[in-house]
């Protein structure tokens, strides 16, 4: 049982290469292989409300968890963004700026990750439901315009909301990367006085003798 979250976690990554090769074989017809597409990205993205519950209801929070789970939001929601940024359905440039600031994030998390794991904040988890509302209503099969009408103010709110968490993140690892370097410092320091102390010892036994 305490795998379960973990594994909902892996297999909404392994969902994103489905959901991916779906899109391009419908190529824009809205027709069977969308429904697909469409289906696997729901249920991806259930899974990530479903894994987190678990996880605190069970007891089982896990340092991979907490690191895992936004990199599988994060590969779900770019890969689906890319594909409809392929297809010309979106705008290149909030894919890029959501992109940027996912792999600005991550890479700033994996850096302390040795020291502490950054937990997706309140912040980046709005960002997140943005992004999965907007993708829902870019995918659903419809020729309705005014679907893909909402989508996009929504995909344009995440983005703000993408650029508003980013900056908070970065603050975070910043603060995080002058602790751990104060630290190393102080042990540098204590470890140089130590040293001396034991020098110092020595020759004054030396004296003695």
């Amino acid at each position: 049982m305490r795998i379960v979250p973990n594994l909902l976690t892996v297999l909404r990554l392994v969902a994103v290469p489905v959901m991916v090769a779906c899109l391009f074989v419908d190529q824009e017809s809205q027709g069977q292989w969308r429904w697909i597409a469409w289906t696997v990205f729901v249920v991806a993205a259930a899974t990530d409300a479903l894994d987190g519950y678990l996880a605190r209801r069970w007891e089982v929070v896990s340092s991979f968890g907490k690191l895992a789970d936004p990199l599988a939001d994060k590969a779900l929601v770019l890969g689906a963004l890319v594909v409809l940024a392929l297809q010309a359905e979106t705008p290149w440039w909030p894919v890029i700026v959501i992109a940027v600031r996912e792999a600005g994030v991550t890479i700033g998390r994996l850096a302390v990750a040795r020291d502490v794991v950054i937990a997706a904040s309140m912040g980046g988890k709005l960002k997140t439901a943005l992004q999965v509302l907007a993708i829902f209503l870019f995918l659903l099969p419809t020729h309705a315009g005014w679907v893909d009408g909402v989508g996009w103010w929504v995909l344009v709110a995440s983005v703000v909301v993408a650029v508003a968490t980013g900056i908070d993140y970065a603050w975070k690892i910043g603060r995080v990367a002058v602790a751990h370097r104060s630290a190393v410092l102080r042990r540098g320091r204590a470890h140089t006085a130590s040293g001396e102390s034991r020098a110092t010892e020595a020759i004054d036994a030396m004296g003695e003798g």
